[in-house]
């Protein structure tokens, strides 16, 4: 039995993780995946924000060692963090389930760049799915733990922007499978990773892969959709939507499972039309692998790996046409939102002529109009970091006009390092952070972090406040203020600590009015 619904990919996601019995969610909030664990809590999964992605992928490791289901949350750059245990893992396996969920953000809607994650699939040996819409989210999520259980490993399920948060009419299964229980069988030569186990484990994956591979020949996750002999389309993911859109007569290969590739039916499609074109969105990923077997097809022109697809595009790769491609309509530029506390602190920063160097967050937003206040930004937490390698390469002068700034999720998720980095290499000059302490994880959509008191279902949790860590790392000048109530405070305590040779840290601290508005429209919900 099943029951139709509108959903997003997001909560199709969220759904298949409930349907499947999935003992813990885990992740850390980043656009366009933030959705998958709060829906899945409001199912009534059990689900946790971590302080980041690595934490994320490591806590779902063990659960997935114990013999529970896990999955693991991020967008694109988070599997950067997390790809420490990522490659590891991938060699010693886990016997519980685990499935790693990429959201990748070609066209950088809400990033900074837009890598390719189907390379990590390559790069790390782990199956890789690749839904092209929510049916197939929730169908392929289910797929992908039966995966992970056959051959006790982690599997990548890719999604990207469109796939996410576009909503289509599903069908969820009324059958849900039971939580596990937990239980661990102590083997050494499986889950310690020295070397002498490592090489047997590698040996073992690539031998699981060819199997993978084998598998994938024969099965309901590739389809081959026969058409005219003239126009053979290879594709993966939301590209096929526009694809099948764009070229109604060609005939296409739909590849779900995209790492390892069936490289048999692939061949057979091939050798089957007379033009072979592959149209994929980002990197030219399975341009380069079918190309490696020696299959003749392809490729999009180069100016099509930039940005998202869509159906006028792909008529235009069809077409080989290379002509510039028409502007988009201007739209309004992101700003910080009217009663942003950010602002003071930037206006101060500004008029004070700070070198910024910034991180990732809302108040990455301070490069722009009107204050053009933020000088650098490169990945979480290198606000920091980035700051002192400036202080100890510029001029006297110059360094001590460099302020790092940083937001509190953003502090927790990797800054810490940064002040242990700023605390046993300090700058001649000392070093000043400001963290923008708003209360919560803001530009991802309000999602409280280890900082808040609160976890992601809302009840009440351990808070750990920024103050107690940095005093905690032997930070002796740590000051507390509220920027928007008190600048010229703010301004005075900046210059003062500018002007010193000691590592300061500043917390501008004030509750950002969104977090506000959600947190007393939550209490009034539940009666409070």
């Amino acid at each position: 039995m099943s029951s139709k619904l509108l959903a997003s990919g997001n909560e199709a996601i969220a759904m298949a993780a409930f349907d499947c019995g999935v003992n813990l969610g885990c992740g850390y909030p980043g656009t366009p995946s933030s959705e998958i664990l709060d829906t899945f809590s409001s199912l009534g999964g059990s689900a946790e924000w971590e302080p980041n992605e690595k934490c994320a992928l490591e806590t779902a490791i063990g659960v997935a060692l114990a013999g529970g289901r896990a999955i693991v949350t991020m967008k694109h750059v988070g599997l950067n963090v997390a790809a420490d245990p990522l490659f590891t893992i991938a060699y010693s396996g886990t016997p519980g389930g685990l499935v790693i969920i990429t959201a990748d953000d070609p066209g950088m809607a809400s990033s900074q760049n837009e890598q390719d994650n189907r390379r990590y699939a390559r790069a790390a040996g782990v199956p890789m799915f690749e839904p092209s819409d929510a049916q197939e989210c929730y169908d392929f999520l289910k797929a992908a733990f039966e995966l992970a259980d056959k051959y006790r490993g982690p599997v990548l399920f890719r999604v990207t922007t469109r796939v996410c948060h576009s909503k289509c009419v599903m069908e969820r299964s009324e059958e849900r499978t039971a939580k596990r229980t937990g239980s661990y069988t102590v083997d050494p030569a499986s889950n310690v990773m020295v070397p002498a186990f490592a090489r047997r484990a590698h040996k073992r994956l690539r031998a699981d892969l060819a199997e993978m591979a084998a598998l994938n020949e024969n099965n309901t996750y590739n389809k081959w959709i026969k058409g005219s002999a003239d126009l053979g389309i290879i594709t993966s993911g939301i590209a096929f939507q526009h694809a099948r859109e764009a070229a109604p007569q060609a005939s296409i290969l739909k590849l779900g499972f995209t790492y390892p590739l069936p490289r048999e039916t692939i061949k057979k499609f091939a050798q089957s039309v007379e033009r072979c074109l592959v149209v994929e969105e980002g990197d030219p990923v399975l341009f380069e692998e079918i190309g490696s077997f020696g299959v003749a097809v392809e490729n999009k022109p180069e100016m099509y790996r930039f940005g998202e697809l869509n159906v006028e595009r792909v008529r235009r790769i069809i077409a080989g046409d290379v002509t510039p491609e028409p502007a988009p309509a201007p739209g309004k530029p992101p700003q910080l939102c009217p009663g942003c506390p950010h602002r003071k602190t930037y206006e101060v920063l500004r008029d004070m002529k700070c070198i910024v160097s910034g991180d990732i967050g809302c108040y990455t937003l301070g490069v722009m109009p009107p204050f053009n206040a933020l000088h650098s930004c490169v990945c979480m937490g290198a606000s920091i970091t980035v700051g002192l390698g400036l202080r100890k390469m510029l001029p006297e002068a110059e360094a001590r006009r460099v302020v790092s700034v940083i937001g509190d999720s953003t502090f927790l998720h990797t800054g810490i390092n940064g002040i242990v980095e700023m605390m046993y290499n300090p700058p001649a000059t000392g070093h000043v952070v400001v963290i923008l302490d708003n209360g919560t994880t803001a530009m991802t959509g309000l999602q409280e972090h280890p900082g808040t008191g609160r976890h992601l279902d809302g009840s009440s949790a351990f808070a750990l406040r920024p103050e107690d860590a940095v005093r905690g790392l032997g930070v002796k000048n740590v000051d507390i203020v509220d920027t928007t109530a008190e600048p010229e405070k703010f301004a005075e305590i900046l210059a003062k600590r500018l002007a010193g040779n000691e590592c300061s840290v500043i917390i501008a601290r004030r509750p950002c009015i969104l977090a506000l508005a959600k947190h007393k429209a939550a209490q009034a919900a539940k009666g409070e």
